[in-house]
């Protein structure tokens, strides 16, 4: 089991089961979301994942068409990124968990949006849209 929570901890979740792609993304979007150079993002079965504490707290922006985002109404933290083609998974912000994922990102997406003030150092493979 995984354990996260929002930065007040009103909003606190488990995973059970393995975690899929992970991987850092550079789009304006997550950078704006996160207020950091990108966001770490993890997929997530949705039948691997519960709220255990304030689902009520959690509120959900409509970003672009077809694509949401979650975050905690009290502290802004960042939860997932949620899109209507994949109905079964999201992606779940890695910086909210309470324990190591076992996993680690494997890429940089959206690479031609990334901050201009960032530099890229490690060797992640880096792929200028989605990957």
């Amino acid at each position: 089991m995984i354990r996260g929570s929002c930065l007040c901890g009103r909003v606190r979740y488990q995973i059970i089961g393995a975690l899929g792609a992970t991987g850092h993304c550079h789009c304006s979007m997550c950078r704006k979301a996160h207020g950091a150079a990108f966001g770490t993002y993890s997929r997530v079965r949705r039948r691997d994942f519960r709220f255990v504490a304030g689902e009520d707290d959690v509120q959900v922006y409509a970003s672009s068409p077809g694509i949401s985002r979650s975050f905690c109404r009290h502290c802004g933290a960042t939860l997932q990124y949620i899109t209507d083609a994949n109905p079964d998974s999201f992606a779940l912000a890695l910086g909210t968990l309470d324990d190591d994922p076992g996993v680690r990102p494997e890429s940089h997406i959206f690479v031609r949006s990334k901050a201009p003030w960032f530099e890229i150092t490690d060797s992640l493979p880096q792929h200028m849209d989605d990957g």
